[in-house]
């Protein structure tokens, strides 16, 4: 044995007088130490967050997989309304402003005028209708078609009149300057 311990056995006692205070001891360590940090829990391990999630994943894919299948024919649908709306626009500005034209002409009496006007409303029924068939997505080809017809026909009619009443005011004219 070396003297080190030697000295420990023989002086043991005196070693056993002195023993320390362990709350003391502890409470020097601990002020040594960082301040303990709040347990933090990671949101993506959240139960909560987890089932959240899914629920979105599943929506979005349905989502995507509904837009995939349906989409080609609300693709298709937005294309025709798209060409509707463009031939509803020329061609009502045109029968709206050939109607006002009947309305003011002055060589027409009120009954041709109303039985003029009935006329085109029966025409603008048969629009509203082909504008249903074409929601109802019935051969949108067909049915463009025939609401371009209807709003020829309705021109036509318009440009007819308003021509035979050109054409009589001229003989009423003519006659006027004959020699």
């Amino acid at each position: 044995m070396d003297n080190f311990e030697k000295h420990i056995r023989e002086n043991r006692a005196a070693f056993d007088d002195h023993k320390a205070d362990r709350a003391k001891l502890w409470a020097n360590i601990e002020a040594k130490l960082d301040p303990p940090k709040p347990k933090v829990v990671p949101l993506w391990k959240s139960p909560v967050f987890r089932v959240a999630a899914t629920v979105l994943i599943i929506l979005g894919i349905s989502s995507l997989i509904g837009i995939t299948f349906l989409g080609s024919s609300a693709n298709d649908n937005t294309f025709v309304s798209k060409e509707l709306q463009d031939i509803d626009m020329h061609y009502q500005d045109l029968v709206s402003y050939q109607v006002q034209l009947v309305q003011k002409n002055e060589n027409l009496s009120d009954a041709d005028k109303a039985e003029f006007l009935s006329f085109m409303d029966d025409l603008d029924k048969e629009y509203d209708q082909l504008k249903l068939e074409m929601q109802n997505n019935l051969d949108n080809e067909l049915v463009l078609e025939a609401i371009v017809s209807n709003y020829r026909k309705r021109i036509e009619l318009i440009e007819n009149l308003l021509r035979q009443l050109n054409e009589s005011k001229l003989k009423d004219d003519d006659y006027g300057y004959t020699l």
